[in-house]
């Protein structure tokens, strides 16, 4: 698009752009560091930096012209909101892919896991674009739309929600033909006032299904299931409930990684996963199902997700140390269903070896919040988990003290921050021992794990 067309679109004003001809032709950014040549640089002011001080150095690396909310010095289109700005750049870019067929999938956890493999077995198919990392806001939305090209086939749209109207508000400004729920779980709980209200939200993408569209659902999910109450389009479930379309049967586990036997309509096939967790084996029969609904051959699905690996950092991402330490990164984020998952995986991937469990608090829980930290301290008591180190205050103490009373003799360090937790468990580390840091983002439990890497 042009500047001029650009401008007009958004409802700005170009401001030191003599050309209005120039023609953007490389994604949109909000780090001016990622900038490529040809590309729109969307200057946001954040909490630590505003991205109008670095117009300029967007422009010096190539950029075609900044997106602002104040004249910068710079060829720039000046509108009143930046953010909003994006959003109808997107919903217009969107119109015109019309040989694109957009997905947008949600649920309370396991988004961007899921997103991860649908991309990697949609794009054994056909030409597709997917969510970045978990940009899946009403930033980070527009920001994958406009990196579509005109041959994209497959726009994958991770969408998040903190409220009811967030994905009713995602959806008008790209509406999609398939719609993907994971699960209702307790993230954000708190901020939702119960699961009830949070299924309220995530089912506004099944609304927004058109006739012709496709809803994929959780069948081992019941308020998922329901869903398909509230939408026109035709629902296909997925999961390992034997009236599920897309089931997986024969499930067992390798060091933590997955097999099945996958059925779908046309036949079963067997899916050995990279990914760790039995938990992913859902994951997988929802990419299945996406998959199998624009048309891609059961086999060709089993192949594509046997060869798929991680993509996102701090998911489970699994490091090896040379002395045999294995660190286990899944600090992006936690509440009771992925907390749950993560420690259910970690002792199976130990496989018997010396586990120790750094685990934050898990925020935003409301009224659940004790409930949910004492269940994870109670499952930490059970077998498989040698070493408890908690992080944070009053929460992490209600999982100490529930996985002291479930095991009394399970040794428990007390730790603060990500410093604290580092000097308690570096005296207790051993070659071959099996880490697992998890906590919600706002503990930063992620540097935990870069300390490690750095300590090896």
């Amino acid at each position: 698009m042009t500047l001029e067309e650009i401008a007009r679109t958004v409802g700005g004003r170009m401001d030191v752009a003599p050309d209005p001809n120039l023609q953007v032709t490389a994604p949109a950014v909000i780090d001016s560091r990622l900038i490529q040549p040809g590309g729109l640089f969307a200057a946001l002011a954040g909490d630590h930096a505003d991205g109008h001080d670095f117009a300029p150095q967007a422009i010096a690396a190539g950029a075609t012209a900044a997106l602002v909310t104040r004249p910068v010095g710079t060829p720039a289109i000046v509108v009143d909101d930046v953010t909003a700005a994006m959003g109808r750049l997107a919903h217009t870019v969107a119109a015109r892919l019309t040989d694109t067929t957009v997905i947008g999938l949600t649920g309370s956890s396991g988004k961007t896991s899921t997103k991860d493999l649908l991309l990697q077995v949609l794009q054994q198919h056909a030409p597709t674009v997917a969510t970045d990392r978990s940009f899946n806001n009403e930033i980070g939305l527009p920001l994958t739309v406009l990196r579509a090209e005109p041959d994209t086939r497959y726009l994958v749209l991770e969408m998040g929600a903190r409220n009811i109207g967030h994905i009713t508000y995602l959806t008008d400004l790209v509406p999609p033909q398939i719609g993907l729920v994971l699960n209702v779980g307790t993230a954000h709980v708190g901020e939702f006032g119960g699961r009830e209200a949070i299924a309220t939200a995530k089912g506004e993408l099944v609304q927004a299904l058109p006739a012709d569209g496709l809803a994929v659902l959780n069948a081992d999910d019941v308020l998922v299931a329901a869903m398909g109450t509230r939408t026109k389009a035709p629902v296909v479930m997925f999961g390992r409930n034997p009236d599920a379309t897309i089931r997986a049967t024969d499930v067992t586990l390798n060091h933590g990684k997955a097999r099945f036997t996958l059925t779908t309509p046309d036949g079963t096939t067997p899916v050995t996963l990279q990914v760790h967790g039995e938990h992913q084996v859902s994951n997988a029969l929802a990419a299945a199902a996406v998959a199998h609904g624009v048309g891609m051959p059961t086999p060709a699905i089993a192949t594509a997700l046997t060869q798929a690996k991680p993509l996102s950092s701090g998911r489970f991402e699994v490091i090896e140390r040379a002395d045999g330490v294995t660190i286990i990164n899944d600090a992006f984020n936690a509440n009771l269903d992925s907390m749950t998952a993560s420690l259910h995986a970690a002792i199976a991937l130990a496989n018997g070896r010396r586990t120790i469990a750094v685990l934050g608090e898990m925020r935003e829980l409301g009224e659940e919040s004790h409930r949910a930290h004492a269940e994870v301290g109670r499952l930490v008591g059970g077998p498989g988990i040698d070493h408890l180190i908690t992080v944070g205050t009053n929460d992490a103490q209600t999982i100490a003290d529930a996985a002291g009373q479930a095991n009394p003799d399970l040794p428990i360090d007390a730790a603060q921050d990500h410093d604290e937790a580092y000097n308690a468990l570096l005296p207790v580390l051993k070659p071959g021992d099996v880490v697992l840091i998890k906590a919600s983002h706002a503990l930063h439990l992620d540097q935990l794990g870069k300390q490690l890497l750095a300590a090896e």
